[in-house]
Protein backbone atom coordinates (compact mmCIF):
# COMPACT_ATOMS: atom_id res chain seq x y z
CA UNK A 1 0.00 0.00 0.00
CA UNK A 2 1.39 3.40 -0.94
CA UNK A 3 1.19 6.42 1.32
CA UNK A 4 -0.93 9.33 0.07
CA UNK A 5 1.66 11.99 -0.93
CA UNK A 6 -0.77 14.72 0.14
CA UNK A 7 -0.91 13.45 3.73
CA UNK A 8 1.94 14.20 6.14
CA UNK A 9 3.83 11.12 7.30
CA UNK A 10 3.66 9.78 10.84
CA UNK A 11 7.25 10.97 11.29
CA UNK A 12 6.22 14.50 10.28
CA UNK A 13 3.28 14.42 12.71
CA UNK A 14 5.61 13.31 15.51
CA UNK A 15 8.07 16.12 14.75
CA UNK A 16 5.20 18.63 15.00
CA UNK A 17 4.04 17.05 18.24
CA UNK A 18 7.52 17.25 19.79
CA UNK A 19 7.82 20.89 18.69
CA UNK A 20 4.45 21.68 20.27
CA UNK A 21 5.43 19.93 23.50
CA UNK A 22 8.73 21.80 23.65
CA UNK A 23 6.81 25.05 23.23
CA UNK A 24 4.11 24.15 25.76
CA UNK A 25 6.65 23.14 28.41
CA UNK A 26 9.12 25.94 27.71
CA UNK A 27 11.86 23.40 27.11
CA UNK A 28 14.71 23.79 24.66
CA UNK A 29 16.08 20.99 22.52
CA UNK A 30 19.05 20.79 24.92
CA UNK A 31 16.65 20.19 27.84
CA UNK A 32 14.88 17.39 25.98
CA UNK A 33 18.19 15.88 24.90
CA UNK A 34 19.46 15.78 28.48
CA UNK A 35 16.23 14.12 29.64
CA UNK A 36 16.42 11.50 26.89
CA UNK A 37 20.16 10.85 27.28
CA UNK A 38 21.03 11.98 23.76
CA UNK A 39 22.77 15.06 22.39
CA UNK A 40 21.08 18.29 21.36
CA UNK A 41 22.42 17.63 17.87
CA UNK A 42 20.58 14.32 17.77
CA UNK A 43 17.33 16.03 18.81
CA UNK A 44 17.93 18.66 16.13
CA UNK A 45 18.43 16.01 13.44
CA UNK A 46 15.30 14.15 14.54
CA UNK A 47 13.31 17.39 14.53
CA UNK A 48 14.61 18.45 11.11
CA UNK A 49 13.80 15.05 9.62
CA UNK A 50 17.39 14.10 8.76
CA UNK A 51 17.09 11.37 11.41
CA UNK A 52 13.97 9.61 12.66
CA UNK A 53 12.54 9.27 16.14
CA UNK A 54 12.75 5.55 16.99
CA UNK A 55 10.20 3.45 18.86
CA UNK A 56 12.54 3.53 21.88
CA UNK A 57 12.65 7.33 21.59
CA UNK A 58 8.86 7.36 21.53
CA UNK A 59 8.78 5.40 24.80
CA UNK A 60 11.23 7.91 26.32
CA UNK A 61 9.18 10.88 25.08
CA UNK A 62 6.10 9.28 26.64
CA UNK A 63 7.81 8.95 30.02
CA UNK A 64 9.38 12.40 29.84
CA UNK A 65 6.15 14.22 29.06
CA UNK A 66 3.85 11.92 31.04
CA UNK A 67 1.73 11.21 27.97
CA UNK A 68 0.89 7.69 26.73
CA UNK A 69 2.47 6.77 23.38
CA UNK A 70 -0.89 6.56 21.53
CA UNK A 71 -1.64 10.13 22.62
CA UNK A 72 1.73 11.31 21.26
CA UNK A 73 0.77 9.84 17.88
CA UNK A 74 -2.66 11.50 17.70
CA UNK A 75 -1.20 14.87 16.85
CA UNK A 76 0.19 18.00 18.45
CA UNK A 77 -3.08 19.47 19.73
CA UNK A 78 -4.13 16.21 21.31
CA UNK A 79 -0.73 15.60 22.92
CA UNK A 80 -0.49 19.12 24.33
CA UNK A 81 -4.02 18.71 25.71
CA UNK A 82 -2.91 15.56 27.52
CA UNK A 83 0.19 17.23 29.01
CA UNK A 84 0.00 17.12 32.82
CA UNK A 85 -0.58 20.58 34.30
CA UNK A 86 2.68 20.36 36.25
CA UNK A 87 4.61 20.04 32.99
CA UNK A 88 3.11 23.13 31.35
CA UNK A 89 5.15 26.32 31.23
CA UNK A 90 3.78 29.29 33.15
CA UNK A 91 3.91 31.17 29.83
CA UNK A 92 3.64 29.31 26.53
CA UNK A 93 7.07 28.98 25.03
CA UNK A 94 8.69 29.49 28.43
CA UNK A 95 11.20 32.28 28.81
CA UNK A 96 11.96 32.14 25.10
CA UNK A 97 8.75 33.92 24.04
CA UNK A 98 8.60 37.64 24.63
CA UNK A 99 6.11 39.91 22.89
CA UNK A 100 6.90 43.58 23.32
CA UNK A 101 4.36 46.29 22.64
CA UNK A 102 5.70 49.70 22.35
Amino acid sequence: MMRDPHMPSTAAHLRLTVSALLYATGERQADLAAALGITQGQVSRKQSGTALWSLDDLDCLSIHYGIPVPDLLRGADHAVGRLPAARRAAHLGGAQTVIAFG
